[in-house]
Parts: C-alpha cells; structure tokens; sequence
C-alpha cells in the first residue's frame, strides 16, 4: 500500500482553436524591446507592437524605439498617456515627431498611471478632443477598457463612470474616421471579463476589444503586477493559485483563460472581443514562445516562416 504518494498527474492543458492567437497584439518599453535582437525571431508578420510610455521615459527613446520596430516591419501603436503630457503643445509635437522620424499613424490614448496630471490634461477623452490625431491624420485609434472596473475612475467601486467614458468613446468613434477599439488591462479569472463583454453588448457599444492577457511568468510576478496594475477580482485566482503547493513553482501560463474565453465566443458569437493582447510580464521570449506553440501557424515568428 502507498502510504505517501507526492507525484501528482498533471492535468491535460486545454487546446485552443487555431485562430485563438490569431492577429495578437504584445505590448513592450523602449528597455524591454532593446533586449530583443530581432523581433522578427520572436513574432509574426506585422503584429501589433504597442509601445508603453511609463512616466519619466524621454520621447526621443520612445520614437527611436517605435522607429526600429517598423523597419522590422512590425504595425507600432505608442501609448499617448494624458497626465504625462503637460500641454497641447507638447502632444502635438510628439505626434509630428511619431509621424516624421517613425511613419506612425496609430495611437493607444490613455489616462496614464500616475495620480497627479503633469499639466492641461488628466484623461484620454481630453486628448481626443483636441482634434490633433485627427489632423494628423490618424487612421487607428485605441482607448483603454477596464473589465474589472477602475477604483481610480469610480473610487467607490462601481462602474458609472467607467461606463459613460464608454458610451463617450463610442459617440466620437462614430464620428471619426479613425479606426477605435478597446485594449484591456489583464486578467486571471475569464466570468468577470465574459459579463463585462456582455454588458458591453447590451449597451450597444460596438467597438472592438483587444483582451488583455498575462504571459507566462512566476507566480511572485505576477501578484506584483497586479498589485501595482489594480487588477480585482482576478487576484481571487492568483490567491488559490498560490494555496496549490503543485503549482506554485509552476510558471501561469494564460492557456486555460484563453480557451475559457475562445469557448465562450464560440458560443456567443456576437460578443466585442476580436483578438488578444499579451502583456509580456515574463519576459517577451517566455511570451511569444507560448503564443508560437498555442497558436498554430499564424501565431510563427516571421523568421521561422521565411
């Protein structure tokens, strides 16, 4: 008789459907993305590449960033935080320079994560409405959706103003000829996400969510991430996660969260949610590894494919 038995069978990982990864998106900063010899080893053909603009990073490193990852021939979307802009001016000067030195024509316009505005403006709606991305003839712009809400938008927990900057978004995205969507904060646990995305369909806010998702990284990492990030209800996820000694030196792998949420698209096939956007928080080959092995052929480093 077996007294003690420490071996444990791992369970089968779900498969997800070839066109789960398909057209993802992965976000990095101008530190990360000089770590990375050649992008093109990591991902597929014209992928998405946002570049995070954390508070205190100069704009030239950031349009020099921007400019080495589209002569890889990668579609570059920086990040346009609000409070850390001090004025028109200055937005308007960083979008001539994103243009001029980068060819960029997209944009995710943001709030920003620090508390206190650095000048004119403390939310994306206030930079939209300057009309500068329009001028300049923007032909992409995204804006930030909080599936598990945002304490620093409705400090009580509820999510009316969350939900009229949505209904704003979604006004002037009828109203300009930029293409719109939502990029998501990530997240752990898929029923949150799924009720959020049904209650944007049932109000009638139709632009496009790109899901935000963890990649492959510790479980230490990611607890700090989403501290730092406000991630909610997820944190219920990551908490039993780290009760479960076989699996706590485990690394997350977001396979389980996706295959949740392809199920339920599949099933409600009127749901937002059009692709995903992976937050390297591992590290951007431990990221584009997973997705190259969980994503069938389009998910293939366009180097591998050559």
């Amino acid at each position: 008789m077996t007294l003690l038995n420490f071996r444990r069978r791992r369970p089968t990982a779900p498969q997800l459907p070839p066109s789960a990864l398909e057209g993802y998106s992965i976000e990095v900063m101008p530190r990360t993305a000089a770590q990375i010899g050649d992008f093109r080893a990591l991902l597929p053909e014209s992928t998405r590449i946002y570049i995070a603009h954390i508070d205190g990073t100069p704009i030239d490193e950031m349009v020099a960033t921007a400019a080495r990852l589209v002569s890889e021939g990668f579609s570059v979307m920086p990040h346009f935080p609000a409070r850390s802009i001090p004025d028109a001016a200055t937005l308007q000067d960083w979008i001539a320079r994103y243009q001029g030195e980068a060819g960029i024509t997209e944009g995710l316009i943001l709030a920003g994560g620090i508390p206190a505005p650095r000048g004119d403006f403390h939310a994306s709606m206030q930079l939209l409405e300057t009309g500068l991305f329009d001028r300049a003839g923007f032909t992409r712009l995204h804006v930030a959706g909080h599936p598990e809400g945002n304490r620093d938008i409705d400090p009580n927990g509820s999510d009316r103003a969350v939900m009229q900057a949505l209904r704003w978004k979604q006004a002037f995205a009828e109203r300009t000829d930029a293409q719109m969507g939502l990029v998501t904060q990530f997240a752990f646990d898929p029923a949150p996400v799924l009720d959020w995305a049904r209650r944007l369909r049932a109000e009638t806010i139709s632009l496009p969510v790109h899901l935000g998702i963890a990649g492959p990284a510790k479980l230490q990492t990611l607890i700090r991430f989403a501290v730092t990030c406000g991630v909610g209800p997820s944190m219920k996820v990551l908490q039993k996660r780290a009760r479960d000694v076989s699996k706590l030196l485990l690394p997350y792998e977001p396979t389980h969260f996706v295959a949740e949420i392809a199920r339920a698209c599949a099933a409600e096939p009127d749901l937002p949610i059009a692709r995903l956007h992976l937050f390297p928080l591992g590290g951007i080959p431990a990221a584009t590894d997973w997705a190259a092995r969980h994503g069938a052929a389009a998910a293939q480093p366009a180097a591998r494919a050559v």
